[in-house]
């Protein structure tokens, strides 16, 4: 095989705030934050509609990304993000191995738009691209 891709692709609502969750050992800022996708159907056999949401952790390394991300993003936020699926390992509080995939927008790599414009989602719609 030539080559390979990991390549996220998402459009949703944060979820929560983004947050400093820590510096790197470079001193450089990581923002978390949580992005709700879904998506809706009507049931063939009952005539139903149903839906399904889905939650993806978000970890910004791009420190143009970060800023804008941490100063104009809040809770209910429409955004369109680029990044890379990555998983890592852990263990928990009682010593169980533990996997977290997350969707990782690294400093080189990663898209950000804002959907709802930089005053959030209550403002008129323009969009905003790092």
């Amino acid at each position: 095989m030539a080559g390979s891709i990991n390549k996220v692709i998402l459009i949703g609502s944060v979820e929560n705030d983004p947050k400093i969750m820590r510096a790197t050992k470079s001193g450089e800022r990581v923002v978390s934050f949580d992005l709700v996708t879904w998506e809706s159907w009507r049931d063939r056999v009952s005539g139903e509609q149903r839906e399904r949401t889905e939650s993806h952790h978000i970890v910004v390394f791009n420190q143009q990304v970060l800023d804008v991300a941490f100063s104009y993003l809040r809770r209910g936020s429409k955004v369109y993000l680029e990044g890379q699926l990555r998983t890592r390992q852990s263990e928990d509080h009682q010593g169980q191995p533990r996997s977290t995939t997350e969707i990782v927008l690294s400093q080189y790599r990663g898209k950000l738009v804002m959907l709802d414009g930089r005053d959030g989602p209550d403002a008129p719609s323009s969009s905003r691209t790092c």
